[in-house]
């Protein structure tokens, strides 16, 4: 069976607001590298079959292990469902040389208004075995942190 790895957080935010977080380039490098790293978009298009190249370059590239470079990950994605104030569909590559971070991930980001605010809901499907598990659950935990923080300020 596929991995899945999930988290999810309840923002001080409209759902309108945090969609829109969701797809904003300016919004997404602000909040979306987790903790200790940064980010660029090469490329930009969220739409459905639009697509985006993003580098996220560690803050100190000699405590961690780049999947593209020393100091880096790069990804391409496609999207694949785009369904405004609701949920949106990525398919991910990691441009790697190494096989334990090739394939393709699904990620699909859910927004669900609530009584505080809203819920925001990230799963990925078909994660590489070279993202560690727990790795990846403290990065989407600082990720949706970050997202509350840009979102709630």
């Amino acid at each position: 069976m596929a991995r899945v790895d999930s988290a999810a957080r309840v923002v001080r935010a409209p759902v309108d607001r945090a969609f829109r977080a969701l797809v904003d380039p300016e919004a997404l490098v602000a909040w979306l590298p987790p903790e200790g790293m940064s980010g660029r978009f090469e490329y930009v298009d969220a739409r459905p079959g639009g697509s985006y190249r993003l580098v996220l370059t560690y803050d100190d590239p000699l405590t961690a292990a780049g999947k593209t470079t020393p100091g880096s990950d790069v990804v391409e994605a496609r999207f694949v469902d785009v369904v405004p104030g609701s949920r949106i569909v990525q398919v991910v590559d990691f441009v790697s040389d190494d096989p334990m971070f090739s394939g393709t991930m699904t990620m699909t980001w859910e927004v669900v208004a609530t009584d505080s605010g809203t819920r925001v809901e990230f799963r990925a499907t078909d994660v590489p075995p070279g993202i560690s598990a727990e790795d990846h659950a403290v990065g989407l935990r600082s990720s949706l942190a970050q997202l509350a923080a840009y979102l709630e300020r």
